[in-house]
């Protein structure tokens, strides 16, 4: 058990070893690229969100990261719902939800690096 709970923390502090781990595999499995990719972005995405969130407690000295991630991903779960809603008369909640997970890659992989841009400032200037 302690071994899950070291490989869920370095994972989370470094989001991009998971989604190599589960593209590489995925390419020693002979799986197509176009596939492994998007499995390696949703595998990713749940480390990025621990990453982030904790980031961005520490730059802006809060606890509210986490809970402003999940605003923004049930915000954007309701615009893109609404869309499919008026465009197809029904909403599928499979598509949904797999179109709002690899939004939130995205939004949440440059999130990370700003984040992480910002902290490294921050601590630089402290230890001046």
């Amino acid at each position: 058990m302690e071994f899950l709970r070291n490989s869920f923390g370095v994972f989370s502090v470094i989001p991009i070893v998971p989604f190599l781990i589960v593209y590489f595999a995925g390419i020693g499995l002979k799986i197509e690229k176009r596939k492994i990719f998007l499995l390696a972005m949703d595998v990713t995405t749940l480390f990025l969100l621990m990453s982030v969130s904790g980031l961005f407690n520490i730059v802006f000295d809060s606890t509210f990261g986490f809970y402003l991630i999940l605003l923004i991903v049930l915000i954007s779960a309701g615009l893109i719902g609404g869309a499919q809603n008026r465009l197809k008369g029904k909403v599928d909640g499979k598509r949904l939800f797999r179109a709002v997970w690899r939004l939130a890659f995205f939004f949440l992989g440059v999130s990370y690096v700003l984040f992480m841009v910002i902290g490294l400032i921050q601590y630089i200037s402290q230890a001046m």
